[in-house]
């Protein structure tokens, strides 16, 4: 065997070139104050990996002692389990070994939509809608109910995640994700079109589920003494925010206070100031106590702005530490952002405003304006969709009569952004609560938003950023805000790319320092 004897002389850092053909070094993570940190590790879904290389890996692992030791990081570093039997089960046997669990830096808990009671007229629903997919079998919905009510009556999901987060000891980022079968989905295409009652149907329910998971998630982390400093939880329920204010208050003070990145994003609509309002105190216990907060967003669903005053939510707060500050979707008025940005005008390095839709009397050119001239360490401003309140109206109003295939298309950088307000049929839930993952925060090329000029911290030698003289009379940039284009009625898709790059494109001798 000279090939085998060949290969097992090989160098661990060799090996490690190796694995990184099969799977994506596990150690490789977007920084958190970098503009495409959001979309990429945090609020996309954990990709499994093929078939074919997780074989790859495994029977790398059984050659032998020490490839089995190496490529532990490449299987288990990212974990993602399912709230179910199976999945808990799978948790259960990872964390009884230490020498796996230690190697978990990342754990995404993956929460299916609750089966709730009313499940007498499942049969007559899938016959009235003609269903006959195999994925469509009342007695699997039964089953998946049934494990559900007694994962909850036992309390096994509990005992496993706070277990888990006790083994996980270098655990440092937790996400709570909504997930759905191909069968969920499909049953709940066919309630919103059945005649029959909701009552009468095995209903499926997103609130209980995040309520639970959230609180469970909390309670492990808590008592397991967590080493944790990252959460993100980009399908948040609204309402579950009010049972948490009320269910724990203590755990969410002591968690805030080890957090260094918070990423929420609420995807529900329903009464959403009020329930944002009745949550305020929540919001300033946990801004209040997370004092090393280096990222911060807070988001809610495009099509529905939340209007509320932004200290409303973040109460005056300043982060000595912060790097990275977003919301998304607000109708908010120009001196609310101003006045946030510059309580940490020191320390910013990225902004993301997405979908801020500003109020009647305010001008996006005094913002920009702003961060122009007084941020002194802006590297990358997001203005994705922002608007003027009057004309987001005005919009949606008018596509009351648009057809909702319509509504669908390139969500190319080329495009107009009117359409991705919009982008309802034919997706998924994350994208019609406006939670998109495109070119904007992802990988593009380097003139894109993606490239060096919106990403980078350190800034090359040859940065305008970076020069110790006048630049302005080199520059094709407008020379003030008032040059900008802005109309207080409406903005363009180019208009707004062109504002993120003058933002950041300020002199270093005339701007404020």
């Amino acid at each position: 065997m000279p090939e085998l004897r060949g290969l097992l002389t090989l160098s661990n850092e060799l090996l490690k070139d190796v694995l990184d053909c099969i799977e994506a070094d596990p150690d490789r993570t977007v920084n958190i104050d970098r503009r495409a940190y959001l979309s990429v590790e945090s609020f996309r879904l954990p990709s499994l990996p093929e078939p074919s290389r997780a074989q790859d890996i495994g029977n790398f692992r059984l050659v032998c002692r020490r490839f089995a030791e190496i490529a532990i990081p490449y299987q288990f570093a990212k974990l993602a389990t399912r709230f179910s039997r199976h999945g808990l089960e799978r948790l259960d046997k990872i964390c009884s070994h230490s020498h796996l669990a230690k190697h978990t830096r990342k754990f995404s808990y993956l929460v299916p939509y609750f089966y709730v009671e009313g499940r007498e007229q499942i049969e007559q629903l899938l016959e009235s809608r003609g269903a006959h997919h195999r994925f469509l079998d009342p007695s699997l919905f039964r089953k998946k109910a049934d494990d559900q009510r007694r994962i909850l009556h036992t309390k096994e999901d509990a005992r496993i995640l706070g277990k888990a987060m006790a083994a996980f000891v270098f655990l440092q980022h937790v996400q709570i994700l909504r997930v759905q079968d191909e069968a969920d989905r499909m049953l709940l295409d066919m309630m919103e079109g059945s005649e029959l009652p909701r009552a009468a149907m095995m209903d499926l329910k997103w609130t209980p589920a995040c309520i639970h998971a959230t609180s469970t998630i909390a309670q492990a982390l808590l008592h397991s003494r967590s080493p944790f400093s990252r959460f993100s939880g980009p399908m948040m329920n609204s309402q579950s925010a009010l049972v948490i204010k009320d269910r724990i208050p203590q755990t969410v003070s002591l968690l805030a206070s080890r957090l260094t990145c918070l990423e929420l994003h609420f995807d529900d609509s329903e009464a959403l100031n009020e329930r944002m309002r009745a949550a305020s105190q929540l919001f300033k216990t946990v801004f209040s106590a997370a004092k090393n907060l280096q990222a911060v967003h807070v988001g809610f669903p495009s099509r529905s702005p939340l209007d509320l005053g932004l200290e409303e939510v973040f109460h005056g707060v300043q982060w000595e530490k912060l790097r990275a500050f977003g919301i998304q979707s607000w109708r908010l008025d120009a001196d609310e952002i101003v006045q946030l940005a510059r309580r940490h005008r020191t320390v910013l390095r990225g902004l993301r405003l997405r979908d801020v839709q500003l109020r009647e009397g305010s001008m996006w050119k005094d913002v920009l304006a702003m961060l122009r001239s007084e941020m002194e360490q802006l590297d990358w401003v997001s203005l994705r969709r922002v608007d003027y309140s009057k004309h987001f109206d005005e919009l949606w109003a008018d596509s009351m009569e648009i057809v909702d295939g319509s509504l669908e298309g390139s969500e190319s950088d080329n495009e107009d952004d009117f359409p991705a307000h919009f982008s309802v049929a034919g997706s998924d839930n994350d994208r019609e609560d406006g939670i998109d993952f495109d070119s904007e925060d992802g990988h593009s090329l380097a003139d894109t938003d993606q490239g060096p000029d919106a990403n980078e911290i350190a800034l090359s030698p040859n940065t305008t950023a970076s020069l110790p003289f006048c630049t302005c009379s080199r520059s094709s940039d407008p020379a003030s805000a008032d040059d900008l284009g802005d109309n207080g009625i409406f903005v363009f898709y180019q208009q707004r790319k062109m504002w993120e790059q003058w933002v950041i494109g300020r002199c270093p001798e005339h701007s404020c320092t």
